[in-house]
């Protein structure tokens, strides 16, 4: 008898481990994008030089782990964890831990509520449109969300407030002290939680369940940053809804958000903008639009950006030809147009599919800066300067490009 309870013991306890195995999974995973080719700045305004130069570029390569673990009930807990990989060894991409969407989260019936740092509602909209680029030459990392890049992050001790982009935050008053605290690195340069395209940290988030095809999201970025500064005192945080709904078999689909992000561009003002996006997959070409208008605050008054665009997908055998057309309007203030500071941007190519995971693509990809404006590409190589990939204004950016992609 005495056996025979010994036997089931061990193997109650071997079979425990398999059990709680069978109920979690954990998933490395990983994208790595990257392209060889020719970029070209032109001659900019002040008359800097242009210049061509070959280029090995990634963009937006990335790796990291994930975790589920089913809780019962029909309820999950998950993790993210996510970073750069700058496969390019450049020497200003470093590799920062959760630096990417990184969060922990409950799922259920209810949806998903989780908190960390992830993409906003808004910026999760340009899945629905964005299907004409090859590799990442495109409207997303270029035109499309680029505007609002600017303002005290997260609060007004920080180093980046004194030292505002042209045209907008304070300028700083002549023999005054300056604080050194620069803050967190990457929001003190006008990073995570201040353009309207990027991710928020600090946040919570709520993804509704998808019903009838429609599905709701929400991200609120915390007040974490108030801070005083003399008789200042800054209070910022952020608000992103989306709502969207994909339908006809996944044919047709169609998204709107709107933000307020308060305190960022101008302390005691809120940043407000709106967006919408769709598109139709008709089988013999998949096309996809945004627009989207923004309003801010300058040292000078309130500030408006309008931008939009078009994409299209023409399916030919295993691949595609993709192209995507997007253009920023010149800046709008004080009701009158701020002149030359809009850009058009076009791109244009072929993408190969070895299978689910492996892509490569060729193409060309231009902006055409008006005399004030300085659009560009994230992961584009330094200008004529050679110290900087922001192109002098008025300057056009444009490549030639074999991209590869592939995933895990």
């Amino acid at each position: 008898m005495q056996k025979k309870l010994l036997t089931l013991a061990v193997a109650g306890a071997l079979a425990a481990p398999a059990l709680a195995v069978a109920q979690s999974t954990v998933e490395v995973y990983g994208t790595v994008n990257m392209a060889f080719g020719q970029f070209r700045y032109s001659e900019s305004t002040a008359g800097d030089p242009s210049v061509s130069k070959w280029d090995v570029s990634q963009g937006a390569s990335n790796y990291g782990l994930r975790s589920r673990e089913n809780l019962g009930g029909g309820l999950a807990g998950w993790i993210q964890i996510e970073q750069n990989a700058p496969m390019e060894r450049s020497n200003n991409i470093a590799i920062t831990p959760a630096s990417r969407n990184s969060a922990i989260g409950l799922q259920g019936g209810f949806g998903n509520v989780f908190i960390g740092q992830w993409t906003t509602p808004w910026a999760d909209l340009d899945s629905l449109w964005a299907v004409g680029t090859v590799g990442y030459w495109g409207p997303v990392t270029s035109i499309i969300g680029r505007r609002e890049t600017t303002g005290a992050a997260p609060n007004p001790n920080c180093q980046n407030f004194q030292s505002p982009a042209p045209g907008l935050g304070s300028a700083v008053t002549a023999g005054s002290v300056q604080p050194q605290a620069s803050c967190d690195a990457v929001e003190s340069g006008g990073g995570v939680g201040h353009p309207f395209w990027r991710r928020v940290s600090q946040a919570v988030f709520y993804q509704s369940p998808v019903m009838a095809g429609v599905q709701g999201k929400l991200a609120y970025q915390t007040n974490e940053g108030k801070a005083t500064a003399g008789t200042t005192t800054a209070d910022p945080s952020l608000w992103s809804f989306s709502v969207q709904w994909a339908g006809l078999g996944g044919r047709a689909r169609v998204g709107a958000a709107y933000d307020r992000h308060k305190d960022f561009s101008t302390i005691g003002q809120t940043d407000k903008g709106y967006r919408v996006t769709g598109g139709w997959n008709f089988g013999v070409v998949d096309v996809g639009a945004a627009y989207e208008t923004m309003k801010y605050y300058a040292a000078g008054g309130e500030v408006k950006a309008k931008q939009y665009g078009l994409a299209v997908a023409v399916p030919v055998g295993p691949g595609s030809i993709r192209g995507s057309w997007s253009k920023a309007k010149d800046l709008e203030g004080a009701g009158q147009t701020v002149t030359d500071t809009g850009a058009t941007q076009y791109n244009l190519g072929y993408e190969h599919r070895f299978s689910k995971r492996t892509n490569v693509g060729v193409g060309y990809a231009k902006i055409t800066n008006k005399t004030n404006a300085v659009f560009t590409w994230t992961g584009a190589p330094p200008n004529a300067g050679g110290a900087s990939n922001t192109p002098a204004a008025g300057s056009d950016v444009s490549t030639f490009f074999v991209s590869l992609t592939h995933r895990f």
